[in-house]
């Protein structure tokens, strides 16, 4: 494969934030998640990716009446 630079900033970072929490993924989600809430309650907008959809939305096939 090629090196891409964007690529390896985002495994460079990745590493960097689980070594602060001992490789424990589910310490780093813990927090990831606290830091949202108390956004949130500061009055900061944050947003999530909208819930996925059962079945894809096609207003082609979209049966009417």
């Amino acid at each position: 494969m090629f090196d891409n630079p964007i690529v390896d900033e985002v495994h460079r970072i990745r590493e960097q934030m689980l070594a602060e929490y001992d490789s424990d993924i589910h310490a780093l989600i813990r927090d990831s998640r606290l830091r949202t809430e108390e956004a949130a309650r500061a009055g900061r907008k944050v947003s999530s990716p909208p819930p996925p959809h059962a079945e894809p939305i096609d207003s082609a096939t979209k049966k009417v009446g």
